[in-house]
């Protein structure tokens, strides 16, 4: 009884004396967010089950995706703030669009933030595959009796190297392709090829004349003093063995190109 009678008393305000306010309990401070969820990261989980990709995609096809529902599939999860839709929305408009990325190289997927070595790896692949895919799709063996052709050609092989390659492009009697050869891969900034290893691909397979190509990783195709001595030792050597050099290629891009073509033709400039 004396116990309760203490605590009641206590617990009495003293009369004259100005009444705190109560004090804020400690714990409730730890109760508290310590962030606030960003919008980005709520909204894969804002979808209902059904209408998140995988289930979207188990239910209806992969033709009922989106593009950004696609990327997401492929980069299977995002990062801490970003939920992987909003990665894949991100990844898409950095690009401007889906065929833009089959143009970008593991640096250029690893600027953007959740992206790491894996993830580009992963997109480096598939975007390989859809170059071939579509490489493969033409059928019949393609013309290339121009320089945009040939640039077309080789566009897709080219798209997001960052080292230099050199090809050789054996053609018959009607400068059609017979077989596209890899002579070399070199460095960011060099890929030389030796008349040598061009001519003996050449020969080996029976090509009456032959186009030559290489790109440059900066993305700008105007030729180097290296490339101009090349290609006379080039054209040098298929006067001796009697095969045509129809044309030296070189690739970049477009936005990068003095000229907006993204691609220098030596037959066009004059230079063989």
């Amino acid at each position: 009884m004396r116990l309760q009678f203490y605590l009641n008393c206590s617990s009495r305000p003293r009369a004259g004396k100005k009444q705190s306010p109560p004090r804020r309990l400690w714990h409730s401070a730890l109760v508290q967010p310590t962030m606030t969820e960003s919008p980005t990261t709520s909204r894969l989980q804002a979808l209902a089950v059904q209408e998140r990709p995988q289930e979207r995609l188990q239910r209806l096809g992969t033709a009922a995706l989106s593009d950004i529902e696609l990327l997401a599939m492929l980069l299977r999860s995002g990062t801490r703030g970003h939920d992987v839709l909003s990665l894949s929305a991100h990844l898409l408009q950095a690009a401007g669009s889906l065929a833009a990325l089959l143009t970008w190289s593991e640096t250029d997927f690893r600027r953007l933030k959740g992206i790491g070595h894996v993830k580009a790896l992963q997109l480096l692949t598939v975007m390989e595959l859809a170059r071939r895919v579509l490489s493969q799709q033409s059928g019949a063996a393609p013309l290339l009796n121009r320089a945009d052709l040939i640039a077309g050609y080789l566009h897709p092989h080219a798209a997001g190297l960052e080292v230099e390659k050199f090809w050789v492009l054996c053609l018959n009697t009607k400068l059609r392709l017979i077989q596209r050869v890899e002579a070399t891969s070199g460095t960011a900034t060099a890929s030389l090829s030796h008349p040598r290893e061009v001519f003996r691909e050449a020969i080996r397979r029976a090509a009456t004349s032959i186009v030559v190509a290489h790109n440059h990783p900066s993305g700008d195709p105007q030729p180097s003093a290296a490339d101009l001595q090349v290609t006379r030792q080039l054209a040098a050597a298929a006067r001796t063995v009697e095969i045509q050099l129809l044309d030296h290629v070189i690739l970049g891009r477009q936005e990068a190109d003095p000229a907006g073509r993204g691609w220098y033709s030596f037959r066009e400039a004059g230079l063989l």
